[in-house]
């Protein structure tokens, strides 16, 4: 049996994934999670094979969750789960140490599969993003200008081009305004561009805003 814990802020998105993996009879819930902080609680004090991980909940979470995770705990396997379909979003978090990324559209048909793959110590992700690592691996490769932003630049590009006043992702990132102001003003530089406005332009035609957006 693999041993899994659920990471996601939403108690009704935990129920699914529950009896999709229960209904499988190959896994063991070994855990849940509502925050970063029960997280990496359950990480510290449980044993556990897989941590199945919503990259969007509250308190640390995202990269740096992963990040503090694989630090803590090198042979744990994570397997992201995420709303966000962008190929920037899955390169980050297996960088970051994630084993591998599935979108939430597709859990009802691929989860079991991907957490056994993972467990067995393979990868779980897209030919796309198996492309972006190897080229982002090749000497002096140029990536769009997106991808040179720092994780916490990208973060906030997100929320920027969804529409996001500073003052709520400040709120919502426990950062203070002056801290996001200053993401805003190294990602606009690193990216060539100088207004919002130009912001959303360049997001749309790179692909890299939700279709929900």
């Amino acid at each position: 049996m693999i041993r899994v814990v659920i990471a996601d802020d939403h108690t009704i998105v935990r129920e699914g994934l529950k009896q999709l993996l229960l209904a499988s009879g190959r896994f063991e819930i070994a855990g849940e999670a509502r925050d970063g902080h029960e997280v990496l609680a359950l990480v510290r004090e449980t044993d556990f094979d897989v941590l199945l991980l919503d990259l969007s909940m509250p308190g640390k979470s995202g990269m740096d969750l992963i990040k503090q995770v694989k630090s803590e705990r090198p042979r744990l396997r994570i397997l992201v789960l995420s709303m966000h379909q962008e190929h920037q979003y899955a390169v980050r978090a297996i960088k970051a140490g994630a084993s591998g990324y599935l979108t939430k559209d597709s859990a009802s048909t691929q989860l079991v599969s991907a957490i056994e793959k993972v467990a067995s110590g393979g990868a779980f992700i897209s030919a796309e993003v198996a492309e972006q690592l190897a080229l982002g691996a090749m000497p002096q490769a140029e990536g769009p200008p997106h991808a040179s932003l720092s994780d916490r630049e990208y973060q906030v590009f997100q929320m920027l081009v969804a529409g996001r006043a500073v003052s709520e992702i400040a709120s919502e990132l426990n950062l203070s305004v002056k801290t996001v102001s200053t993401h805003k003003a190294r990602l606009m530089e690193k990216m060539g561009i100088e207004n919002q406005a130009e912001l959303v332009r360049y997001a749309l035609r790179h692909r890299l805003v939700d279709d929900t957006a």
